[in-house]
């Protein structure tokens, strides 16, 4: 039976970690949201479930998996979920919740990175909170970019299996997700990003090495990669980038 999958068509956001994991592992799945109303999918059919038609266990929001009966929300969650099943994580329990915890660090700098242009207000726009977004991105570049980063930087080196991979020595569902961090960063805050990396030769390897992964560099290169946009997460306004 294919996953369903549940998230906003026009944008990659929170999303696209889920996507890609589910793309690098040929696992058959439904981007529910992305179909047809007329066949019982599109954002109606998301938004119904979300309001409980159908389950108890309501997603505050997307996104969310559907298996069969089990509904699983929270980027994070769902691939703590989908990894054992998909092979995209250790079968060992350290080595589970190391991934885990990887993907949590990177979902704590995804909130960031939208914090630098929403610091205010969710609900108002870029150029009602202009200034103090300014403030809170120099602040992002200065101290919260290069901790963040250099830290995936360090548990490459760290690993024991080598530093070609976050946890041991195959690609983890945390692999893919830094790779989506970099690309992000890379179109949100490509001077900043840029003069980081150049010190993290691991991660910007890593990053590459992802890129060339048959099933994930056809995807990058289909339709169905929506591009950046500055409706989603990593949003590019250049007096956020120095």
């Amino acid at each position: 039976m294919a996953y369903e999958f549940f998230y906003w068509p026009e944008i990659q956001g929170r999303g696209e970690f889920v996507r890609l994991a589910l793309e690098d592992a040929g696992a058959a799945y439904i981007d529910v949201a992305r179909g047809l109303e007329s066949e019982g999918r599109g954002v109606p059919a998301m938004l119904a479930l979300m309001h409980g038609e159908g389950t108890s266990h309501l997603p505050f929001a997307p996104p969310f998996l559907r298996d069969g009966k089990t509904i699983v929300s929270h980027t994070a969650t769902i691939l703590l979920y989908l990894g054992g099943r998909v092979g995209l994580a250790p079968g060992d329990e350290d080595g589970r919740l190391w991934t885990h915890q990887i993907q949590l660090t990177i979902t704590d700098i995804v909130k960031e990175v939208y914090n630098s242009h929403h610091p205010i207000d969710e609900d108002k726009w870029f150029h009602e909170q202009k200034d103090e977004a300014v403030a809170r991105a120099a602040v992002f570049r200065r101290d919260r970019l290069p901790k963040f980063l250099g830290w995936f930087e360090r548990i490459l080196a760290a690993n024991p299996a080598g530093a070609d991979h976050l946890v041991g020595n195959f690609v983890t569902y945390a692999d893919l997700s830094l790779f989506q961090l970099i690309e992000g960063l890379r179109f949100a805050f490509p001077v900043a990003s840029e003069r980081e990396l150049a010190s993290l030769p691991r991660v910007t390897a890593l990053h590459d090495a992802v890129a060339m992964r048959p099933r994930l560099k056809a995807y990058l290169a289909s339709e169905r990669r929506v591009p950046f946009k500055e409706t989603g997460i990593f949003r590019r306004y250049p007096e956020l980038d120095g």
